[in-house]
């Protein structure tokens, strides 16, 4: 198989931008590639065309890659439950059991029906595409799961590629980390062809002694020093990527976002970092109920476990803050798991969503309850309009995204309308001014001319002006792009190609 494989001495060392990047400079140049990533440990996943889970990250890579996202990207995704359990969705679809925290159990599905996955995906991509870019996880250098990881060198050795070692420089050590996962690679150090130096700020000049002491010390090529590129934001994988501030912005909105303790689907909210007057403020448990005061408006995002973070909201004395906030007559919008929170009451008598809690009350923001026994897991991508209750003109304003969750939620109340008319019926609450609503629709932020509306309105409230719509999918294929730049610019284009045998 051609391709090539980016693993990282770290967590969060720019392995899934590297590939993104990659994905689009060969798909630039003609070449037929797709990307790949066999296990992804992550709760921001996406929908595919036909109702199947996979991650986020390689779904965006797709895209950068000029192709429709599927599973065949990323066979196994682990959704983290709580600390010791999560998830599994093998191809697209969840099983039946979630993992426990037995490290037996992970070994056993790892060594049968998910190393299966993993070779039917890569005999699948060998058959129908160029090249292949994967991507590792976290460390290969993690010896004490080297017997059953099916995520890193023994992907590699599956595929038979190449292996590049990329290492984030901003945070400091990245000589060190470098020397010392290739001193535990063991018979795998071969494999590895090259290094890349992620991040640099600052001129490139002070940094060539170390590129050329690495080569001496390894003996293994750096391909090069790749700069902190700035609008090149694309979807993150895990929470390690959330940079949201903490401080109000002195002009233009200040949108709080509850930051979970089981936080899912945060790429929801990436449309908004885009857009050039709206600041997105981190709240947690150490929020002092004075940082509302600054905010315009606060959004909920999806969660791996709406009834156990619901309880953390009523601990932490959120719940009764975003209560009086509300009140305030400010903005509170509620997306899946957040939306489910809205409402009076959630129920879960057959721990269907969660191992704890039977029943919980929500915030009572809207009048309704989810009911997880209602409804199996729902994964389908969606479509359809804002109704026309909500919508200023006489033109249709459209709306799509992806449902990935558990449980219903009914409406108790017939004078709150719903959100959205998609193709299968009604969506979503909402009260007549927007300021609250809610909505199962992961990705409906993406839509410009809805994100438009409800920031308008929100702005209005705090006596701005209107703004015009971001075109925000122009913003993100300039993102891609700016990668393909980086890769052409500052690695070794020629031995990268060769490398993949292009």
């Amino acid at each position: 198989m051609k391709g090539l494989m980016i693993q990282g001495t770290s967590s969060d060392a720019g392995k899934s931008f590297l590939v993104t990047g990659l994905c689009r400079f060969l798909a630039d140049r003609g070449v037929r590639v797709c990307p790949f990533k066999s296990q992804n440990m992550s709760n921001n996943a996406c929908v595919t065309w036909d109702g199947r889970e996979m991650s986020r990250a390689q779904a965006v890579q797709a895209e950068a890659a000029r192709l429709r996202p599927e599973t065949f990207m990323n066979p196994i995704l682990l959704k983290p439950r709580t600390g010791t359990s999560s998830e599994i969705v093998l191809d697209g679809r969840v099983l039946e059991t979630p993992r426990s925290g037995s490290w037996n159990d992970y070994r056993t599905f790892a060594q049968g029906p998910g190393i299966e996955a993993v070779r039917r995906a890569l005999r699948h991509i060998g058959a129908n595409f160029d090249a292949v870019i994967i991507e590792g996880a976290g460390s290969p250098a993690e010896i004490n799961l080297n017997d059953a990881e099916i995520v890193n060198m023994r992907v590699a050795r599956e595929a038979d590629v190449p292996v590049a070692l990329v290492t984030d420089v901003d945070r400091g050590g990245s000589l060190a980390s470098v020397v010392g996962t290739l001193e535990l690679l063991g018979a795998d150090r071969g494999r590895v062809k090259g290094i890349i130096f992620n991040k640099f700020r600052g001129d490139v000049r002070l940094f060539e002694p170390a590129v050329r002491w690495v080569e001496d010390y390894t003996g293994v090529k750096v391909l090069g020093v790749v700069p902190w590129v700035e609008g090149a934001a694309i979807a993150g994988e895990d929470s390690l990527s959330l940079h949201w501030s903490r401080e109000a912005a002195l002009d233009g909105l200040s949108i709080g976002v509850v930051r979970f303790p089981s936080v899912a689907n945060f790429s929801d909210l990436d449309p908004l970092e885009l857009e050039p007057d709206v600041a997105l403020i981190a709240l947690d448990a150490a929020t002092s109920p004075r940082t509302f005061n600054s905010l315009d408006a606060v959004i909920l995002p999806g969660t791996k476990n709406t009834m156990q973070d619901m309880a953390w909201l009523q601990r932490t004395g959120l719940a009764e803050t975003l209560r009086k906030f509300s009140a305030s007559g400010r903005f509170v919008l509620g997306l899946c798991g957040g939306y489910q929170m809205l409402g009076r009451r959630l129920l879960d008598p057959e721990l269907r969503e969660n191992a704890e809690l039977k029943e919980i009350d929500g915030l009572g923001l809207l009048p309704s309850v989810t009911d997880f026994r209602e409804r199996p897991k729902r994964t389908a991508c969606v479509s359809g309009t804002l109704r026309p209750e909500f919508s200023p003109g006489p033109e249709a304003i459209p709306v799509s995204g992806y449902e990935i969750h558990y449980g219903k939620t009914n409406s108790l109340d017939e004078s709150i309308l719903p959100l959205f008319t998609l193709d299968d019926g009604p969506e979503g609450l909402a009260r007549p001014d927007l300021s609250v609503a809610g909505t199962y629709l992961h990705g409906v932020l993406e839509g410009d001319r809805f994100r438009t509306l409800w920031l308008n309105a929100v702005r209005t409230r705090r006596g701005l002006p209107e703004r015009p719509v971001t075109d925000t999918h122009a913003m993100k294929e300039a993102a891609y792009d700016a990668l393909a730049a980086a890769v052409r610019e500052h690695l070794d284009v020629g031995a990268l190609l060769k490398l993949l045998e292009l």
